[in-house]
């Protein structure tokens, strides 16, 4: 009898639910893109080409987009770097100094910030289909730069990603 009744509820709060995917996604049409270099107006000289080749390998793993020259791409990506914050100290351990010494702070979690507007452009129509700022950010330890630059990456590539798809 507790079977069959759980066995009811369960189906009715099935049936109730009505959910699904709707909207988002790419237009049929569009195949491919061409992302083109990111404008960098920051300090960094190597931040442009790391963003640019980011954004290509989303838009082509996530959104299923092969790359193509800007003349023939259905979509072109284009943006521009406008903060990049490297080395930002967020934690911090303190130690008292020996009697006649000052205290020391050391850094123990830093955070690589940065901000990156993009743009994504029917070629044909010249519809922006996708334009928003992006801040983003990534903590790492001293010395590892490398893997807050990797994270902020990720956060600016997935948000792309979902503002494209939900654009369409």
């Amino acid at each position: 009898m507790r079977r069959a009744i759980t066995s009811g509820l369960a189906m009715v709060a099935l049936s109730a639910c009505s959910f699904g995917f709707k909207g988002g996604g790419l237009p049929p049409d569009v195949r491919t893109a061409a992302v083109l270099p990111f404008e960098n107006e920051t300090a960094d000289p190597t931040i442009g080409q790391a963003v640019m080749l980011s954004v290509r390998e989303a838009v082509e793993r996530r959104l299923g987009l092969r790359s193509a020259g800007e003349n023939q791409a259905d979509v072109i990506v284009r943006g521009k770097i406008t903060r990049y914050d490297p080395d930002l100290p967020i934690a911090y351990n303190g130690v008292p100094g020996a009697a006649g010494t000052a205290d020391t702070v050391k850094v123990t979690q830093r955070l690589l910030s940065m901000s990156v507007s993009v743009e994504m452009i029917e070629r044909t129509t010249l519809k922006v289909i996708y334009s928003n700022p992006i801040a983003v950010d990534g903590t790492y330890d001293p010395g590892r730069e490398s893997d807050g630059r990797r994270r902020a990456l990720d956060k600016l590539v997935t948000k792309i990603v979902e503002g494209a798809q939900s654009k369409w």
